[in-house]
């Protein structure tokens, strides 16, 4: 069997994704770090509730969550998803396409 490798059309979706996904993730990590941080003289929390704080560090998480399961291999078109984490696996598990060349 003849290893699979993307084409450079199918390299650069792969590579535009790994992309935003390192670059969303610096941003939502500083953003986090930066609301919980001061989130008390921000007056997003006391020590008897977190509700406005809990709902913008959900707002901070969810595309982190989106941008995982919107990865599909460009060769088969299969959802990759939590293969992933910063960056997409070596090999798509479904039809063996290299997605990183060594």
């Amino acid at each position: 069997m003849t290893p699979k490798y993307l084409t450079p059309e199918q390299d650069y979706l792969i590579r535009r994704w790994e992309r935003w996904n390192r670059n969303y993730f610096i941003v939502a990590f500083v953003a986090l770090v930066i609301l919980l941080v001061f989130s008390s003289q921000l007056g997003l929390s006391s020590g008897d509730s977190w509700g406005p704080l809990g709902v913008l560090i959900a707002l901070i998480i969810t595309p982190i969550i989106i941008l995982q399961l919107r990865l599909a291999c460009p060769a088969c078109g299969q959802k990759i998803g939590w293969q992933a984490k910063l960056m997409a696996p070596d090999q798509c598990k479904s039809c063996g396409t290299f997605l990183h060349s060594r």
